[in-house]
């Protein structure tokens, strides 16, 4: 099935619809970088709720972006890296949320994690309801004036952190039995659009989760050194004198691209890359130890169980037996 223009516009022109109902659309997107599914629902006229299940690097956007569209983007799991037309780097980790205007975005997302499963409510001010009283009474929710009260003043997006409140309602989204879906969807949201119009934004828990192109180059030099040197023992005042960046910086914007501390991140990617070696490869545990840094055969055990669940010997043991 062939997509739209508008399908295009939202997703890119590499999109494709795989199936078509009366209120559910499921797109796909396969490129070199990965793939993606996107489940879309139409809850009103002009409001949709899109379930996003992304497994790539990257997914390009290259058609126009109209203005008269607004997100509200929910990060459930992974990370969203995108440039903004201002040449900023955004980015959205695990449960936040990003208010924006699409058209604000250059050329498409990257996942830093290469995954990335979240929801959208996607908004087209020329075709939603002015004002959602027509809706249901008493709901004096504007939507232009909702996409300007966070978007217009707040160079084209807004990041929101920790909100629990906004947090539960899309939580709720990925329990829904499906007799009650479509009455559910249309309580979920205009539940958001009420509870997004009653904040005040001096008392949101806001996120500068923008940077400049040359902090995010370095914190990216730094991810690929740290694991290309696996068994090289560096520490964080050392990382910041070698690529030029204050130490408070650098730990900060690395969480924001990766989603974790710096030694977090490297000690995760080293027991995965140590059980890969136990799996594909004959090499003994205390050289496998040995060449991610560990000079202690116990630590190294210890570490890898927190991060893996069992002991080396027990998960060689068991993947031979999977084998």
């Amino acid at each position: 099935m062939n997509p739209t223009n508008r399908d295009k516009q939202l997703y890119g022109s590499g999109v494709d619809v795989i199936r078509k109902g009366d209120d559910c659309t499921i797109y796909r997107i396969n490129n070199s970088y990965g793939s993606a599914i996107m489940t879309s629902y139409s809850v009103f006229p002009g409001i949709e709720l899109i379930y996003n299940d992304v497994n790539a690097q990257w997914i390009s956007v290259d058609e126009e972006q109209p203005k008269n569209i607004f997100q509200i983007n929910y990060c459930r799991e992974g990370i969203i890296e995108c440039k903004t037309i201002k040449g900023e780097y955004l980015y959205i980790s695990k449960g936040n949320f990003v208010i924006n205007q699409e058209y604000n975005i250059k050329n498409g997302y990257k996942f830093p994690l290469k995954h990335f499963y979240g929801i959208t409510v996607n908004v087209n001010l020329d075709e939603a309801p002015k004002c959602l009283s027509c809706i249901l009474e008493e709901v004096s929710v504007n939507l232009l004036e909702l996409k300007n009260k966070f978007c217009k003043i707040n160079k084209g997006f807004l990041v929101i952190k920790e909100n629990d409140s906004i947090e539960r309602i899309f939580l709720e989204l990925y329990s829904v039995p499906e007799k009650i879906r479509k009455g559910y969807y249309k309580v979920k949201v205009l539940e958001l659009f009420i509870f997004l119009s009653s904040l005040e934004q001096k008392k949101l828990k806001q996120s500068k989760n923008y940077y400049s192109k040359r902090h995010i180059d370095i914190i990216k030099g730094i991810k690929e050194y740290l694991i290309i040197n696996l068994s090289e023992k560096i520490t964080l005042d050392q990382l910041s004198v070698q690529f030029k960046i204050p130490l408070t910086t650098m730990k900060f914007v690395f969480k924001e691209i990766y989603g974790d501390s710096i030694y977090s991140f490297i000690k995760s990617y080293k027991m995965q890359k140590a059980a890969e070696l136990l799996k594909y490869t004959s090499e003994g545990i205390n050289e496998i130890s040995g060449s991610l840094g560990y000079n202690n055969a116990s630590k190294f055990s210890e570490a890898f169980k927190k991060v893996i669940g069992v002991n080396p010997s027990v998960y060689r043991k068991n993947v031979k037996i999977e084998q």
